[in-house]
């Protein structure tokens, strides 16, 4: 069935803008707050809405989000979000990264490695059990107690570690836990991509940008014992253009936000983690791009990382500009003053912001050995998981670090074992380049400077250990992984040795961390929490978590230097941006099909739902609970919503389903999956 004849009797929701209308929040599915949508827009959904929309919303373990969209497993992301799982697939032979790719028969679609697919199947409030647990203890006590009761309900929770994964998540900085519920999919495959300069048409000048011509979108599918998984309730596929004003939701998982910090976590972001990271990063990038000059071979290898630093570099160019523009920050500051203003009369309170400060204090000289002493690349990666995993095995569950708890460990073990290509002069140059920037901000002198380099140079060191390494072999890693601490202790692998060298710095210092800044930190958050609880109601949105979900807006431009920005864009309009000359090169198949193509096709839109960072490949749905689009990206503006949203500024970004119904019918065709998408 032709796209322009699909689901366009459905019916649409047309809202005028209206400037009053708050739209922030980035929702708790057990917190929606439906009475204030109803007083916005007129309308909200209900309980069975919201349990239809949530038991189709997927979290993929990559750091993306995602929606079942057809009752055979198939999943619709973000081409960024499975852009590893190509790559990770290619070969000079196969480039499916630069080249897109179209399974053109189910078993011919591609095995991602590392991915894992969840639903959220249960959510329970288990915040007075964790707090009974740590009740009257400070500092590390506090963290060991804690981290042990949550150890202890994740293992309970989730028997059937091969179907179920648990996870007990820290909500408004320790003032409630949940423990979340999924349903697994550890065989995740890929079923459909674009070229990569489909989706990245503009590259990174256009990021965080809009107008935008994106196709930034892919499907996957969830398998288990070898077979599509059956998703009877997936959301429906409602190839269509968006309509200017109509109520949208965006479902997924945004990462990690810092709306909840205190002035004295603001000033500690702004004078000393963004300044790190910014100059490291772009020195990093300027290796890369080095590197990859030298050879179409090392081009094509490094693609993917250098896509992932560019986008991180301006994340955090983006956070640094909001934490020094003073209208920002002072709505900030007055923010918290005003919730100071509120608590003053609760004795039992204490000084919550005094005690997080001396928290901060303590951190911050901790921050540098804490952040360096773990160099970069996959090799020394998989040696690190493979040293503590083993160590951390030896001891009962509720002494371990998370990531090697009993519920934990199976992703842990699919990431280290899954195959995957390692390109030696890439892991070379991370682990350099990270060595090389922990001398020169720890200092030559410095102990753990020493533990790090001995008499070697940051280059040396790397070179020996990355081409004398076993590790890059997954028989190599099962046999240690099998081996446990015994194997580990007698590997004469250089990579093994050296992660077991530093293991011990490492836990000291996650130790101090923990006393110092960890533990206190638990404490404050929870009386922060009561504070905002009492001066507001507990009818609040918490910081992002990685977990699920909803948020509502509507679609809707901006005014941008006093021009009105458009709310949608078409497929026409990539011709027109065309240059010839990248990033503005027209991919491809689009050139090769510019005939046939419906330019009148809606393309990009923006709304005005509140996401960040994890929201990549979230399902934009309507009022019917239909998919019209997977969001992608934020505008510029939006970079400052880790501290704080501007409605009247910030949009997210997506990518419409008429748009990819174009690409599925006339640009890379699937008849496959538009007959799957259509429901036959």
């Amino acid at each position: 069935m032709n796209r322009k004849s699909v689901y366009l009797s459905a019916a649409l929701l047309a809202l005028p803008a209206t400037a009053a209308r708050a739209d922030e929040g980035m929702w708790t599915f057990d917190g929606f707050p439906a009475e204030r949508m109803e007083a916005a827009y007129g309308w909200a959904p209900d309980q069975a809405w919201l349990d239809k929309v949530q038991a189709a919303a997927v979290r993929l373990t990559g750091g993306c989000s995602a929606s079942f969209v057809s009752s055979d497993g198939l999943i619709l992301t973000n081409h960024h979000c499975i852009a590893s799982c190509l790559f990770d697939n290619s070969s000079a032979q196969m480039d499916y990264l630069n080249d897109g790719y179209v399974a053109q028969r189910r078993d011919l679609e591609l095995k991602c490695p590392g991915q894992q697919a969840e639903v959220v199947t249960a959510i329970t409030d288990v915040t007075d059990t964790v707090k009974g647990a740590f009740a009257g203890l400070a500092g590390e006590a506090l963290t060991k107690a804690r981290d042990a009761r949550i150890a202890e309900l994740e293992k309970a929770g989730c028997t059937d570690t091969a179907t179920m994964r648990c996870q007990v998540v820290t909500l408004f900085g320790g003032g409630q836990y949940k423990l979340y519920t999924y349903r697994k999919y550890s065989d995740v495959r890929l079923a459909w991509a674009p070229e990569d300069r489909a989706a990245t048409f503009g590259g990174d000048p256009d990021n965080f940008n809009f107008p935008r011509y994106s196709m930034d979108a892919s499907f996957l599918r969830a398998y288990e014992n070898g077979k599509p998984v059956s998703t009877p309730g997936h959301l429906k596929w409602n190839p269509r253009a968006p309509q200017e004003g109509e109520a949208t939701f965006v479902v997924g998982n945004p990462g990690s936000t810092s709306r909840l910090y205190t002035q004295s976590q603001l000033a500690f972001e702004r004078e000393v983690r963004l300044p790190v990271t910014l100059t490291t990063l772009s020195e990093l990038r300027g290796r890369l791009i080095q590197a990859m000059d030298e050879s179409p071979e090392k081009e094509r290898e490094g693609l993917d990382t250098l896509n992932g630093i560019e986008n991180s570099l301006k994340v955090y160019i983006g956070r640094t500009k909001a934490l020094n523009d003073p209208a920002f920050t002072d709505t900030l500051a007055a923010a918290e003053a005003e919730l100071r203003e509120r608590s003053t009369s609760d004795a039992a309170l204490g000084d919550p912001w005094a005690d997080l400060e001396q928290a901060v204090g303590a951190y911050r000289a901790l921050y540098l050995p804490y952040r360096f002493t773990a160099p970069s690349g996959d090799l020394f990666g998989y040696a690190q998981t493979l040293v503590y995993a083993a160590q951390e095995r030896t001891k009962p569950n509720g002494e371990r670090l998370r990531g090697f708890t009993d519920s934990a460990l199976p992703l842990t073990e699919k990431r280290l074992l899954d195959e995957r290509p390692v390109y030696p002069w890439l892991d070379e140059m991370m682990m350099g380049w990270s060595l090389s920037k922990a001398r020169e901000y720890l200092g030559v002198d410095d102990p753990d400077s020493k533990l790090l380099l001995g008499k070697e140079s940051p280059e040396q060191l790397a070179e020996r250990l990355v081409s004398q390494t076993q590790l890059a072999d997954p028989v190599v890693r099962k046999a240690l992984w099998e081996g446990g601490i015994a194997a580990i202790e007698a590997s004469g692998d250089p990579m093994i040795q050296y992660a077991l060298r530093l293991s011990q710095r490492q836990r000291d210092l996650q130790q101090q961390v923990d006393e110092a800044y960890a533990g206190p930190l638990a404490i404050a958050g929870g009386k922060l929490a009561d504070a905002r609880f009492a001066a507001y109601g507990d009818s609040l949105y918490p910081d992002a978590t990685f977990t699920l979900r909803i948020s509502y807006g509507q679609v809707k431009g901006w005014e941008e230097r006093g021009q009105q920005v458009p709310f949608m864009t078409t497929l026409g309009g990539t011709f027109e941006r065309a240059t010839g000359n990248a990033p503005f090169d027209v991919a491809s198949g689009f050139a090769a099909n510019e005939t046939a193509i419906d330019k009148t096709a809606a393309y990009d839109f923006v709304t005005t739902n509140d996401i960040i960072g994890g929201n990549s490949g979230s399902p934009v749905i309507d009022r019917n609970a239909t998919v019209i689009g997977a969001a992608f990206d934020g505008n510029i503006h939006s970079l400052g919503g880790n501290y704080g949203y501007d409605g009247t500024l910030n949009r997210t970004v997506v990518v419409s389903t008429d748009a990819v119904q174009e690409a599925l019918e006339t640009i890379y065709p699937a008849p496959a999956l538009v007959k799957e998408l259509a429901g036959h």
